[in-house]
């Protein structure tokens, strides 16, 4: 009797181990199955793209997109660079692609898994950051410039010597930005925007100096509710923002210049960070923007300016033949790409330091 219970408590053992071990297995399988789930890390700046091309991208691959952002180039290269693996694609500017790519953070890109490249015009490619089209695609680009308001303003505007000048005193608005505010000094001097002259730097700070009277604040993303305000008749801006003013404000002839001395062209466009654990779908939703159709309806979310000539060709004549998005190739000439300067940046740092405390 005592031996058949203790059979029956075996065979009973027996079961549930079975039964166990059946659960575990389906158990294990689902989670197999979650971990085939595909997922993309995208980070990028806020407001940078029309989020309901991320619905569209998600429905048409399964691949579920997990967006955050940033606010500036060196928020993100500071976030990644302490987080490796984190995230799958990134929207840096040019001078940071070039010293991510020296600082090997970048994977170099397969364009196998991007056809859609061939539609990026061959003037936006062999660019300096990344002279051999290996780790970029690009995204958006502008420039930077004077924004003022025509109907007040009737002097010809073409310089940056027009905002040093003093009849305008209290009516300009500058960038607070160390690199595009000592790139207009620099520019206006004729010294490069990438200079690591320690005597034009200097120079350039001195002249910011002498022009802070005139200056009624140093702005940067409430320059355009200023502007359509008509809180100031200048401001610098980048020509994306610039657009926004003139449409945001149809009644005012707000007019957008590259002065002649020239000045900083642009880029943004999409990497994927060394160690990405989602590279193919990665990879996948750059060659998805770059579908002419997308890049047309993201660009005209934006703003700014499409690299991409076939969706260029889609856009309104109206936009096509606006000289603030798509300036001449005369005056691009005049523009240069900012530069990593590695070091050097303490130069900037230290004369913006200075005019910042004048």
């Amino acid at each position: 009797m005592k031996l058949k219970k203790i059979k029956q408590v075996v065979a009973l053992c027996t079961s549930l181990l079975l039964l166990s071990s059946s659960l575990v297995s389906c158990s294990s399988k689902g989670n197999g199955n979650n971990k085939e789930e595909r997922v993309l890390n995208v980070f990028n700046y806020g407001d940078y793209i029309d989020e309901d091309l991320i619905d569209k991208f998600e429905k048409e691959t399964g691949i579920k997109v997990i967006y955050d952002t940033y606010e500036t180039n060196e928020i993100m290269y500071q976030k990644v660079k302490s987080n490796p693996g984190a995230y799958d694609i990134l929207f840096p500017s040019d001078y940071m692609i070039e010293k991510m790519i020296k600082e090997d953070m970048l994977e170099k890109l397969d364009f196998n898994n991007i056809p859609n490249y061939e539609y990026i015009g061959e003037q936006y490619k062999n660019l300096v950051y990344d002279p051999n089209n290996e780790y970029s695609v690009p995204y958006m680009w502008g420039t930077i410039g004077i924004i003022y308001n025509a109907d007040n303003i009737k002097d010809n505007i073409d310089s940056w010597n027009n905002l040093w000048n003093e009849k305008y005193s209290g009516d300009i608005l500058m960038f607070d930005s160390i690199r595009d505010t000592l790139a207009i000094s620099l520019a206006r001097k004729g010294y490069s925007i990438n200079s690591t002259n320690p005597k034009e730097i200097e120079e350039a700070a001195n002249e910011l100096i002498k022009q802070k009277p005139l200056v009624q604040a140093y702005v940067m993303d409430e320059v355009k509710e200023k502007m359509v305000n008509g809180e100031a008749n200048f401001a610098t801006v980048y020509s994306g923002d610039a657009i926004y003013i003139q449409q945001d404000a149809p009644d005012i002839n707000f007019k957008y210049v590259v002065p002649k001395e020239g000045s900083n062209i642009w880029f943004d466009a999409m990497v994927i960070p060394k160690g990405a654990v989602n590279k193919d779908e990665a990879e996948e939703f750059i060659n998805f923007l770059s579908n002419p159709e997308n890049a047309k309806q993201n660009v005209e979310y934006i703003g700014y300016s499409t690299p991409n000539v076939a969706a260029y060709e889609l856009l309104d004549k109206e936009i096509q033949n606006n000289e603030t998005a798509y300036p001449s190739e005369e005056l691009l000439k005049k523009c240069e790409i900012y530069r990593d300067l590695g070091e050097n940046i303490k130069l900037y740092d230290d004369a913006w330091l200075n005019v910042k405390m004048k």
